[in-house]
């Protein structure tokens, strides 16, 4: 099924630490070229245009599982990680936030001229969906984020973001070309949310087709545009609650990293000794690589990978990051070398964890797993990014 949806999310001030940074780089790369090398550039976008998954992507990369600097953080990784390799993988990363989103045309049209597209027509898209999501909704979000995806065969998606002051709330935009069929008949079929009055006609002479699909948008009947919406809407709430996870799923992720005979199978199954810890964030990893959408309905279960910058639910493993994420190097790796019993154990992992939890329905202690995690955090050497404030000396 092809994809394209919206997420409401808080803002949350702050930044991504170099320690992170440079790792979620690496582990985003991974993941992506693990999803393209199994199952192709088309899924990778049909994945990235879907707001659970793009969420469940950035709480495992180790970013706060509900804010809007997700968006920002996991793109800008991305586009780090993927733009050295974009000629080997097929993929493009152009524009980012701000002043980087202005660069989108050039850097569109630079692509299209190496890989022989219609740069133009690339460039068009790219400035209709801004427009119409910044100018043709009238939802009280300005975009300030702007990322378009290209692949090798010419396929797109856009990820944007906007912001509204009042409400304090960003608003994430999910495209995809596979299911753009016209811009003049429902080119986004998952702008929803509360009415914020009337919508405006795009007064720009050349979005002529933008200003036909407002009209169309706002004569759909509001029922139909629920139905076909994935709307992915957070609470403020900052701290991960038992109520935001689904509790038998982390509960057979649990199972699998530390009841003995299931760690073994599992060992077995990825040809490799690993402790409990890694194998419990390697199994969510896992479930990012080859999970069918509804697996992603709680994507703060994903924060149990590798915790969260902020300390929530618990701060960033930095051994078990590391060790997860040479795990999945080596498997690569190995892979591109014609050795793809590895990488093909990360699979095999996911079904394994599916299927404990569809025979036991095993159901997590939440208040035990946060207490067994904040408890083994300094052997791990957990890290957020409190850690790295100066202490101010005590004036006596």
């Amino acid at each position: 099924m092809k994809r394209s949806g919206v997420a409401d999310l808080p803002l949350h001030g702050g930044h991504v630490p170099q320690w992170l940074a440079e790792r979620m780089t690496k582990l985003g790369t991974a993941i992506t070229e693990a999803i393209v090398r199994t199952y192709g550039t088309s899924v990778f976008l049909s994945r990235l245009s879907d707001p659970f998954w793009f969420q469940a992507l950035g709480a495992v990369m180790g970013m706060d599982w509900h804010s809007s600097g997700i968006t920002t953080s996991v793109m800008g990784a991305l586009k780090r990680g993927l733009t050295p390799r974009a000629d080997e993988l097929g993929i493009y990363i152009c524009g980012g936030r701000g002043r980087f989103s202005r660069n989108t045309p050039q850097e569109l049209r630079s692509i299209a001229e190496r890989r022989g597209f219609d740069g133009e027509a690339l460039v068009r898209n790219s400035r209709l969906t801004a427009r119409i999501d910044n100018n043709a909704i009238a939802d009280g979000f300005q975009i300030y984020l702007h990322s378009f995806i290209v692949t090798s065969k010419g396929e797109w998606a856009v990820v944007q973001q906007g912001l509204n002051d009042r409400s304090g709330m960003a608003r994430r935009y999910h495209w995809h070309s596979a299911a753009v069929r016209d811009f003049v008949a429902e080119p986004h079929t998952a702008i929803v949310g509360e009415n914020q009055g009337t919508i405006m006609n795009l007064v720009d002479a050349q979005a002529k087709p933008a200003q036909t699909a407002l009209l169309d948008i706002a004569h759909e009947n509001p029922e139909t545009t629920l139905k076909t919406a994935r709307h992915l809407r957070l609470p403020r709430h900052h701290e991960v609650l038992a109520e935001n996870i689904d509790l038998k799923r982390l509960g057979a992720v649990l199972a699998v990293a530390y009841e003995r005979d299931l760690h073994q199978f599992a060992e077995f199954l990825l040809l490799e000794k690993l402790g409990p810890r890694t194998l419990q964030s390697l199994a969510l990893i896992a479930e990012v690589v080859h999970g069918a959408p509804s697996r992603f309905v709680d994507p703060a279960r994903f924060s149990f990978a590798h915790g969260g910058k902020d300390g929530h639910p618990f701060p960033v493993p930095l051994k078990t990051y590391d060790e997860s994420l040479n795990c999945l190097r080596t498997s690569l790796d190995g892979a591109k070398l014609g050795d793809k019993d590895k990488l093909e154990g990360f699979r095999r992992l996911e079904r394994f964890v599916r299927a404990i939890e569809t025979r036991l329905e095993p159901e997590a202690n939440f208040d035990a797993i946060i207490a067994h995690e904040k408890a083994i955090s300094p052997s791990l050497d957990g890290r957020s990014v409190f850690d790295d404030r100066p202490r101010q000396l005590a004036l006596f």
